[in-house]
């Protein structure tokens, strides 16, 4: 499997402020990706190389966010400070996994600030929730060119997940090796010290590697 995007939940000081702040370390510049209105969020999104990116996602007042299980996510995360969510791995086969996790998909949608709409299917976010340490999974609808990675450079990339958790728990949710759960992507296991789940993220950036 192969990793697809990592995601960030918004600080106290909201989207904007959360993703400025990212962005003076990485020293890029996060863009507008629009709302999801089924999740009762928005995203701000930066590009990365490999066909992944890297989103600062903050919940809405809206009815969906309490109805629809990534907006319960994100809101508990951005009411515990913010920082890392987690992390979605992209499959070709949902059906598999919705047999494998015996419970179906739910459809995704973003408007774009441009008002072009992205489509997909995810699922997982309730084991997110449940075991902070698992990802969730995604398949895409719309085609490659629209895919959030559009515009990623080689300067830009993903270097290493660093988890806290147990590699066996996760090899049996991603059905793949404890070893090598990615493809593309370096994961390093930490011994958790409390709640168990994304510790940091390492990025190649002109400037050197940034650990956040």
């Amino acid at each position: 499997m192969r990793l697809d995007h990592v995601s960030y939940a918004a600080g106290p000081d909201g989207l904007k402020a959360t993703a400025e702040r990212l962005s003076t370390l990485l020293g890029t510049t996060f863009q507008d990706g629009g709302v999801h209105p089924r999740f009762g969020t928005r995203n701000m999104i930066l590009p990365l190389s490999d066909d992944m990116y890297f989103e600062v996602v903050e919940v809405l007042d809206h009815p969906a966010s309490d109805k629809a299980a990534f907006g319960q996510a994100v809101r508990a995360r951005s009411a515990l400070g913010g920082g890392w969510l987690g992390w979605c791995v992209g499959v070709s086969d949902l059906p598999s996994i919705e047999t494998r996790l015996g419970r179906p998909a739910v459809d995704g949608y973003r408007h774009r600030p441009d008002g072009h709409e992205l489509i997909w299917k995810q699922i997982g976010v309730s084991g997110l929730m449940a075991d902070p340490q698992l990802p969730f999974f995604i398949q895409w609808l719309s085609p490659q060119e629209d895919h959030p990675s559009a515009g990623g450079t080689d300067a830009f990339s993903l270097a290493c997940l660093e988890i806290a958790g147990d590699p066996h728990r996760v090899s049996e949710w991603l059905g793949e090796p404890e070893d090598h759960p990615l493809e593309d992507v370096k994961v390093e296991w930490v011994a958790p010290h409390g709640t168990p789940g994304i510790v940091a993220i390492q990025f190649h950036t002109p400037d050197g590697l940034v650990r956040i």
